[in-house]
């Protein structure tokens, strides 16, 4: 009989040369420098240049930000990149990275968005030179047409006494970041951290966020394509939605599609819907989504202070196992959820409607995967400091963001960062010398070895932007 689960007998030592892990990484590293992510930090935090270390206040946030986008959750996880300096270069010290992020005040933390600004423009625009240009959004089978934009906020949790930190209204304690991510492409537009007791749906800090966002965006696109505002309820605040009516004015066509309550007027209004005005709901991919109707609100129920041809629209839906109901839904024995969009009539069908508004649910899973990219953990009892940390995530997904749109192709270009982590970012390598050449050999056994030299040569034939 053969011996069944048996390995081969190994013997451990830490007396290897010549080998390196997480070599993929130098991906996100260089991916910075060819959009010009680098020279625009040092630029914006150039006042902050540690003194007698020489390195590059630019190129320790960069470090910062590929140490995040590789999974890293710690300053101190610089040491992995610190320790293989023939694929990475000097790297600097943890009390170094330390001084610079306490540094960021709101000044430079204004500079370091502008700085993300200007190197997405690049990388959009090295996008439109390799293929068709920033994807498409896509609801119920088709393409949208715009550039949509989901904020969402979210709690974090924090384990021990943080300025700013407050209790939550799940009962925990931490902070309550407002999020702002592009739909097209996953990108990580804007964040603002809050402490914990933070109002959901406070219409300031909504603002604050789609102001920021909207600023990242290239001029060409911010005045020459249509804007999707995409909220849940906590963003059907009358003056937010009057902001985004009032961007009109400056040039930006921005429309909207966010959560509405179901109040006492709404439910005598969901009453009264006969059963032939209540249409078929779609699946994402555009087929019939079985036992769920949408139906217009429109003129039965009144929506004082809101703009002008603002829109109500509801869906019903036999509840799944689990689903929080409440006792209005228990009453009519279906899931009830409503939705406002000035979209004006003529512009898609309500199914079409329905559905584009429930896309934004995807911006969770931008939040789930943000949360292993440095927001879901904050480094200091510093407020100012864990805002510069969370502007570095940001940083992080963008640049796994800009690595699947201009560097893969196939599944790997709409993966998680973890499966990016796992096949791509973690390879191990060995280096080698010859020809006056540093050579950064990946195993012929690595499943995923062609793919990632493929990326290395795409990256390689980027355009790079003018100095």
């Amino acid at each position: 009989m053969h011996a069944t689960g048996s390995r081969p007998k190994l013997v451990v030592s830490a007396d290897g040369r010549g080998v390196v892990s997480h070599a993929g990484s130098r991906l996100l590293a260089d991916l910075a420098d060819a959009t010009g992510l680098t020279t625009a930090f040092t630029d914006a935090l150039r006042q902050l240049r540690p003194r007698g270390t020489g390195h590059a206040p630019g190129r320790i946030a960069v470090d910062l930000a590929v140490m995040l986008a590789d999974g890293g959750e710690a300053i101190a996880d610089l040491a992995l990149l610190r320790d293989q300096a023939e694929v990475f270069g000097p790297v600097a010290s943890n009390p170094t990275a330390w001084r610079l992020l306490a540094g960021i005040d709101p000044t430079a933390l204004g500079a370091l968005r502008a700085a993300r600004a200007t190197a997405r423009e690049v990388a959009w625009l090295q996008a439109g030179e390799r293929r068709e240009a920033i994807p498409a959004s896509r609801a119920g089978g088709r393409e949208l047409p715009d550039l949509v934009l989901d904020i969402d906020a979210t709690l974090v949790t924090c384990h021990s006494e943080k300025e700013n930190a407050a209790p939550t209204y799940k009962h925990g304690f931490g902070y309550h970041p407002l999020l702002c991510f592009l739909d097209n492409t996953g990108e990580a537009l804007a964040g603002l951290l809050r402490p914990g007791n933070a109002a959901a749906n406070t219409a300031e800090d909504h603002i604050s966020v789609l102001d920021a966002a909207l600023a990242q965006l290239p001029d060409v696109h911010r005045h020459g394509t249509d804007i999707l505002i995409r909220a849940d309820s906590a963003g059907s605040a009358k003056a937010f939605l009057a902001h985004i009516r009032g961007l009109r004015s400056r040039g930006i066509q921005a429309s909207f599609s966010v959560g509405w309550s179901i109040t006492e007027p709404v439910r005598r209004a969901i009453r009264q819907l006969p059963d032939q005005v209540w249409h078929p709901a779609l699946e994402q991919d555009g087929t019939l989504r079985q036992g769920a109707h949408v139906a217009e609100l429109t003129g039965l129920v009144d929506l004082p202070g809101l703009p002008e041809d603002t829109r109500i629209i509801v869906r019903r839906e036999r509840p799944h196992p689990g689903a929080q109901l409440s006792l209005f839904d228990l009453d009519e024995g279906m899931r009830h959820q409503v939705f406002l969009t000035d979209t004006p009539y003529g512009e898609g069908s309500l199914q079409h409607l329905e559905v584009r508004h429930r896309a934004h649910a995807r911006v969770e899973d931008r939040i789930r995967c943000g949360k292993t990219t440095g927001f879901g953990r904050f480094p200091s009892r510093h407020f100012q400091v864990n805002q510069a940390w969370l502007e570095l995530s940001l940083t992080a997904l963008d640049l796994l963001a800009w690595t699947r749109i201009l560097l893969l192709e196939g599944e790997l270009a709409a993966a998680e960062p973890k499966k990016l982590r796992y096949r791509l970012l973690h390879a191990a390598a060995r280096i080698t010398r010859g020809g006056r050449r540093l050579h950064l050999r990946i195993a012929v056994t690595w499943p995923w070895r062609n793919e990632l030299t493929s990326a290395f040569a795409c990256l390689a034939a980027l355009p790079r932007p003018a100095t």
